[in-house]
């Protein structure tokens, strides 16, 4: 299993940590393992991992986000 790093922006609160986790939650072969203001960290065991989904779901609940390297 893969682990994951995002860098997102725009996150002030807690209420922005929560939406940052149901919109990564809601992506299929994303297992979130922590999330804090400006980062979220997931695993996945899909092939290939689902990074740009994941990306493309916090976009649409209004984050910008980038892989760390």
């Amino acid at each position: 299993m893969a682990e994951f790093t995002l860098k997102i922006d725009g996150m002030h609160c807690g209420s922005c940590v929560r939406r940052v986790t149901q919109a990564l939650s809601s992506v299929e072969g994303v297992a979130v393992n922590e999330v804090s203001v400006g980062s979220a960290q997931f695993t996945s065991s899909l092939e290939p991992p689902p990074v740009d989904l994941a990306v493309a779901a916090l976009a649409k609940a209004g984050f910008a986000a980038q892989l760390e390297p």
